[in-house]
């Protein structure tokens, strides 16, 4: 007689799996939240549906993250699914839907995962750094370049030294002139003959100069000439005797400047007055002719008595 083969009353990886999930009354789709497996394949391996399950190496992993879930040996469940399926190969599936869950105990760690993200802002910075420098080296590189074409730049005209020296004033013709300071001071008040000089002395801070006939004094700063300090005839207050502003006309006066034409007013013509002149009035008009009459008779001179 044949042995009947013993029953295994062992329940399937499927009951085991649907019990434990039970008792820590979870439902299959947080199962599927926590290990990320599809829910269809969840329900395939609590019914022991082969044929709706990939490979069985995938199943075999989709049941052991099943087991860590629920508490249950992870080791023992996949030996019991392996010996359930058997060496049987279910109906190969589409590529894209086999792919080996993931264990949330091999999670990328968070401080890897915001290092990664660091270094690629890193690397961004970098990168635009090193472009703005290109940028900027070169337009430095073409301002050299115009630089080159238009020439080197010409130094600065250096200013005219001002001469030092004593001041010196003297007459061509007798004027009255004074020299003073502002705080009260006086140098001078009086009458500069010619052949007589009057040297500012050294020790004016501010000295200045007033006179009625600028055109006759002469003004000397060291061996330079100092230009007239008024107008003929104009009367001049308070002009500084400073060698830098005595000269500054000069050095202006140096400098090239374009020829303007001055246009000088004509002095009014007086008016003279007009006595009115008197015309004689016009000639009556000439009336018609008279008319010729009778001839007045002539008158008989009276006798004279010349017998006596």
């Amino acid at each position: 007689m044949d042995e009947e083969p013993v029953e295994n009353d062992l329940p399937t990886v499927g009951d085991q799996l649907r019990a434990a999930r039970k008792k820590k009354k979870l439902s299959l789709e947080d199962i599927a939240a926590r290990t990320r497996i599809p829910l269809r394949h969840l329900e395939s391996i609590e019914a022991s549906d082969w044929e709706h399950l990939p490979a069985p190496t995938y199943s075999v992993g989709f049941a052991k993250s099943y087991a860590v879930v629920v508490d249950l040996d992870r080791a023992a469940i996949g030996d019991q699914l392996r010996s359930e399926m058997g060496g049987s190969r279910p109906v190969p599936m589409a590529p894209s839907e086999v792919f080996e869950p993931a264990d949330p105990a091999r999670a990328m760690p968070r401080a890897l995962v915001i290092g990664a993200i660091i270094a690629v802002l890193v690397l961004v910075a970098l990168m635009s750094w090193l472009n703005k420098r290109s940028l900027s080296d070169n337009a430095e590189a073409q301002a050299n370049a115009a630089a080159a074409v238009e020439g080197p730049l010409q130094p600065p005209p250096l200013a005219t030294p001002v001469p030092q020296g004593p001041v010196v004033l003297s007459a061509t013709a007798p004027v009255w002139m004074a020299v003073y300071d502002k705080t009260g001071t006086s140098y001078f008040s009086g009458m500069l003959n010619p052949g007589v000089d009057f040297t500012v002395p050294a020790t004016a801070t501010a000295p200045l100069l007033k006179t009625g006939k600028p055109e006759a004094i002469k003004i000397a700063v060291g061996t330079a000439i100092a230009p007239s300090v008024g107008a003929p005839g104009q009367r001049v207050t308070d002009v500084s005797l400073l060698p830098a502003d005595l000269l500054k006309p000069a050095q202006a006066a140096s400098s090239p400047r374009p020829a303007t034409a001055t246009v000088v007013p004509s002095a009014p013509t007086p008016r003279r007055s007009v006595a009115p002149v008197r015309r004689p009035p016009p000639p009556p008009v000439a009336g018609p002719p008279p008319v010729a009459g009778p001839p007045p008779p002539a008158t008989e001179p009276a006798p004279t008595n010349t017998s006596g």
